[in-house]
Order: structure tokens, then sequence, then C-alpha cells
């Protein structure tokens, strides 16, 4: 439910007032930036792959074999790791944990083709025109089973 435009100018002085009475305070609370944090955990991955990479062929050197079925493990734990963690950086134009506006603002922005990320940005629908020969991004099964849906009950 969004908030009405008074509710929102008491949120926002309340925001000013923490801000001014305790700034150390309210800058622990607004966070980070997710960007910074989901790439440094993508560059620990590759570093991990790097590592095992380092521990495959020295355990064949060595004729220690569980060396290099530990680096191959590691190899691969850590590509996956990094890999995900790559795939949650966010767009630079979504508000992340540190973004300027509050999530109570992002929300109440939202028009009915976007939808509010967890994070308190905004994202474009992922619809697509009957024209468009572009690549559709990929959606989940259950936004095509709504997608579906909607399109039987409006026919009939």
């Amino acid at each position: 439910m969004p908030l009405s435009e008074h509710e929102q100018r008491l949120l926002e002085q309340m925001e000013r007032a923490l801000y001014a009475e305790d700034p150390k305070f309210a800058s622990a609370l607004r966070g980070s930036d997710l960007r910074g944090h989901y790439r440094r955990r993508a560059l620990l991955g590759a570093f991990g792959v790097v590592v095992g990479l380092a521990l495959l062929p020295v355990g064949i050197a060595t004729k220690v074999f569980p060396i290099s079925v530990l680096g191959f493990l590691v190899m691969l734990g850590s590509a996956i790791w990094a890999v995900t963690c790559w795939r949650r950086v966010p767009a630079p134009g979504d508000l992340g944990v540190g973004g300027s506006a509050s999530p109570a603002t992002a929300a109440t922005s939202a028009t009915p083709g976007r939808r509010p990320t967890a994070a308190g940005g905004i994202r474009k629908g992922r619809g697509r025109s009957k024209g468009s020969k572009a690549k559709a991004p990929k959606t989940s099964f259950m936004d095509r089973l709504e997608e579906r849906w909607r399109r039987r009950r409006d026919q009939g």
C-alpha cells in the first residue's frame, strides 16, 4: 500500500532529523553498496578458481592425487560461487541499500509496468510485445503461468 504525500513528507522529515541528530548512527543504518559487496565476493571466487587451478597440476606432479581432487573441487566451487555472486550484482540504475532515495519513496513511485526489487530499486516489467524480434529475458515459471492465465481470462 503506497504512502500518502503527507506520510512521505513526515518520513522524509524523520530521516533528516535522525541524520542531523546522529549522523554516525544514520550512516550505519543506511548500509553499504550492494554492487561493491557482490563484486568483492565474485573476485574472491575468481581467486579461488586460480588457487584450485594451481593445486590441480601440483597434485599431479607430486603424484598426490587427493591434492588434485581438492584443487578441482576448490576450482569448481569457487567458479559456481563467483558466477552466482556476479549475477546478483544490481544494475547501475537500480537503487541498492546505500541509494539516495529511501525504499518507501521508491516503492511509492512504482508505475504499473514496473516492479520494486528486493533492494528497493525499480525494475521494468519483463513483458515483450508480439512484433519484437529481440530475445526475451528469462522469466520464472510462475511468471509465465500467470501471464498465460491473464491472457486466457482476457480473451474469454
